[in-house]
């Protein structure tokens, strides 16, 4: 029986999980990190992400044979070397958001409809690649003289790991510098940015085979939100995904490219098999949690705020949280925007507190999926937040539609593992391998809960701290 490895790699943490060919889970293997921030700018050292690769394979291949492996990452970290391969600086990491002041150029050159038309993002922001590497021609002039390759991370990956110069289309989405219906590389705005093509990696398409890495068939992964959807079994329209982790993603299968809508930020990326999804993002979801729990409910465990935040009655008693500690980005772009309790009275308590996060979170959800403008028979939910039964049953009474967790809690690993099975043909497609390894957990139906005059609350107050920013 075929043993296929899962590689994803996070923002914080490396998660390798070996499984077999029925989707049974062998061994994990975790290696966490902690990123250089200083204010807008956020690094780490590359050649670490190879050196942590290395320690987890390692662990894992002391144990068991991997037959096939396939790696997926965050899209828009960049690293930049000389002709041998070797990193001239640190990675900037997709959250640096320095290059403001290029990201502005870009759009006021090009124009968002444009951008939108050719590259599938709705907005030029600092953190697209095409934005950092103009920072680096005009701040570290030096060092993109050097540049002979420009690698995204799992880019820079296959390369230490098969020594071949490759790349994929789901990765490249958010570059701004990919024609997403063409997957080739946009020679207009690598023109403007200074930039040969001939220095960017080959497309590949995704789960096609790169070489072998000590003995193991190593086949293109896809970015992790593609991977944690295939994971998850989200192939087909009418099923869409929510990850609710740090922040909250809504994923959507699609067959065509909406058309461009100057009211909205909705990106859309390539897929694994060539056609589209939409994705949907909000900076802040379960890290809101998290930072009230931190600072104001430290010695609480997580499982005992839900129990706190589940004898208040829905709806908070007027308690409303807005979710903006890190601005606003979807499906209402607000940057500057800032967190806030609204309605806020001498009765209300932790347990509260605690709840209305939880509620505004459920009611993002409900906004995202409005905006998506997609058939939705199905939520299937991963992330950390998919652990709390409270939340789920939030979510599903919010939104009104019946909400599904999954048996594997690593869906992105799975969604990897399941590629490289595709590629090395132990499944003849990706659909035929999910229909085998994918298993769904616990149902939750819309309950009797009424949310609508909470929703509504969250929408007033929403309204007003966006539009002032």
């Amino acid at each position: 029986m075929a043993k296929l490895l899962g590689v994803d790699v996070g923002t914080t943490s490396l998660k390798m999980t070996l499984f077999d060919e029925k989707g049974t889970t062998l061994q994990c293997a975790i290696r966490e990190y902690t990123l250089e921030v200083h204010g807008e700018i956020v690094e780490f050292d590359g050649e670490e992400y190879y050196r942590l690769f290395l320690s987890a394979y390692e662990e894992i291949s002391a144990n068991h044979t991997i037959d096939a492996l396939s790696i997926d990452t965050q899209c828009e970290t960049l690293l930049v070397a000389d002709k041998e391969g070797n990193l001239l600086r640190k990675a900037i990491v997709w959250l640096d958001n320095r290059a403001v002041e290029e990201a502005g150029a870009i759009e006021a050159q090009f124009g968002r409809k444009m951008v939108y038309e050719v590259t599938g993002q709705a907005e030029v922001t600092a953190t697209w690649p095409a934005s950092k590497l103009l920072w680096l021609r005009q701040n570290e002039p030096e060092v993109f003289a050097k540049t002979e390759k420009v690698f995204l991370l799992a880019d820079y990956l296959y390369f230490r790991i098969c020594g071949e110069f490759v790349t994929e289309p789901t990765l490249q989405s958010s570059s701004l510098y990919m024609d997403i219906r063409q997957k080739t590389w946009w020679t207009d705005m690598l023109s403007w940015i200074g930039l040969d093509a001939q220095k960017l990696p080959e497309i590949r398409k995704s789960g096609s085979y790169i070489g072998k890495f000590r003995g193991t068939d190593v086949y293109m992964g896809v970015m992790d939100q593609v991977a944690g959807a295939i994971g998850a079994g989200v192939i087909h329209k009418g099923i869409v995904s929510e990850m609710t982790g740090t922040t909250m993603v809504v994923f959507a299968p699609t067959d065509t490219m909406p058309p461009f809508e100057t009211s909205s930020y909705m990106p859309c990326h390539v897929n694994y098999d060539g056609k589209y999804s939409l994705l949907m993002w909000t900076p802040t979801a379960g890290i809101a949690l998290k930072w009230f729990r931190q600072n104001f409910a430290e010695e609480v465990s997580f499982q005992e705020l839900d129990k706190m935040a589940e004898k208040i009655a829905p709806g908070c008693d007027g308690l409303t949280f807005l979710p903006y500690l890190c601005g606003s980005i979807m499906p209402r772009y607000a940057p500057a925007a800032r967190g806030a309790f609204m309605g806020l009275t001498m009765e209300h308590t932790r347990a509260h507190a605690a709840r209305s996060i939880m509620e505004s979170v459920a009611f993002m959800l409900y906004e995202n999926l409005a905006q998506l403008g997609v058939p939705c028979q199905e939520v299937r939910s991963m992330g950390g937040g998919a652990a709390s039964p409270l939340w789920c049953q939030m979510k599903a009474d919010v939104i009104r539609i019946p909400l599904v967790t999954l048996s594997a809690s690593e869906t992105a690993c799975l969604g990897s593992a399941i590629l490289a099975g595709v590629g090395m043909g132990v499944y003849k497609t990706v659909q035929e391998a999910c229909t085998a390894v994918v298993k769904t957990g616990k149902q939750y139906l819309p309950g009797d809960a009424d949310y609508q005059t909470a929703l509504q609350r969250f929408a007033l107050y929403s309204e007003r701290v966006l539009s002032d920013r």
